[in-house]
């Protein structure tokens, strides 16, 4: 679990395979289905990854984000931020930053997909130059068993 994220400033850095725990915990939190710190470690340790960590002094994880990029289109693939440190910003740096990444890496557009019913990433998403392009029927399974569908978004990175 993560410490206080309320306290001290915030540095975005490039995600090293010793942040997999740290991110592993946050994911753990916010996702029903979390990905282990291994599974985790493999994904900033592909070739083709693009993976941010936001942290607190003294390299404590507050959030993550991590993408792939293929030829010229890249993909968020999981991104967050620890509860205690949402609705300051973070997450949107987060997403800025990868999108600036993306972009030096020639790729020309960003996409992700999103639960339909979480709001609050809709909204960040939408403020962030993500428009919907598709949808996946009941792609996410919720607790409980029921199922969510999942929005397409992209991002063209021409101003990124």
């Amino acid at each position: 679990m993560s410490k206080s994220p309320a306290t001290g400033p915030i540095s975005l850095l490039w995600a090293q395979p010793d942040d997999a725990t740290g991110i592993a915990a946050i994911h753990a939190e916010l996702f029903p289905t979390a990905w282990d710190r291994d599974a985790i470690q493999a994904l900033i340790e592909h070739p083709a990854s693009l993976s941010l960590v936001a942290v607190r002094p003294g390299r404590q994880v507050v959030g993550f984000i991590i993408a792939q990029i293929a030829a010229d289109e890249a993909e968020i693939l999981t991104i967050g931020v620890a509860s205690d440190g949402q609705r300051r910003g973070i997450g949107r740096q987060l997403v800025e930053g990868a999108a600036r990444a993306a972009a030096r890496s020639d790729a020309k557009r960003l996409f992700l997909d999103v639960a339909a019913g979480n709001n609050a990433a809709r909204a960040l998403y939408a403020s962030c130059g993500f428009a919907e392009i598709g949808l996946r029927k009941s792609y996410y399974t919720l607790p409980g068993g029921a199922r969510d569908d999942a929005l397409q978004l992209a991002r063209d990175l021409a101003s990124a």
